[in-house]
């Protein structure tokens, strides 16, 4: 390995950080759609999510996002449709809902939230540089 590789991975911070946002994120978003279908969060907020982190933990797998966790582009967009893909196919394989106006929701939701952070997190680190 190079100078230039090592220096080029990111901290163990950075990683731990992106991973517990993403995952904040999708519980959020979960219990957003709980809350406001007027469903009790805490007894199903699990079951809501978990088909989402499933398929998060699988785009961070295939898009091998701890070399460049929070690269919006490189390692945001995999993520995202990860996520949205792994959590439908889920979904639908545990009996739960995968309506159209359900999918067009959460993969406008989660793709603000998982490739938005990583813009905002890249805008601010670009405009530090200069």
């Amino acid at each position: 390995m190079t100078g230039a590789q090592a220096r080029a991975r990111p901290r163990a911070g950075v990683l731990v950080g992106a991973i517990a946002l993403d995952g904040v994120l999708v519980l959020t978003f979960a219990a957003i759609g709980r809350v406001s279908h007027v469903e009790d969060l805490w007894s199903g907020l699990w079951q809501t999510a978990w088909p989402f982190l499933v398929g998060l933990a699988l785009g961070w797998l295939v898009t091998l996002a701890w070399r460049a966790p929070s690269a919006p582009v490189r390692t945001g967009l995999g993520v995202w449709v990860a996520t949205v893909v792994g959590g439908m196919l889920l979904r639908a394989a545990s009996g739960q809902g995968t309506a159209v106006p359900f999918l067009i929701v959460a993969t406008l939701v989660l793709g603000a939230m998982l490739v938005g952070w990583r813009a905002i997190a890249a805008l601010i680190a670009r405009l530090r540089r200069r």
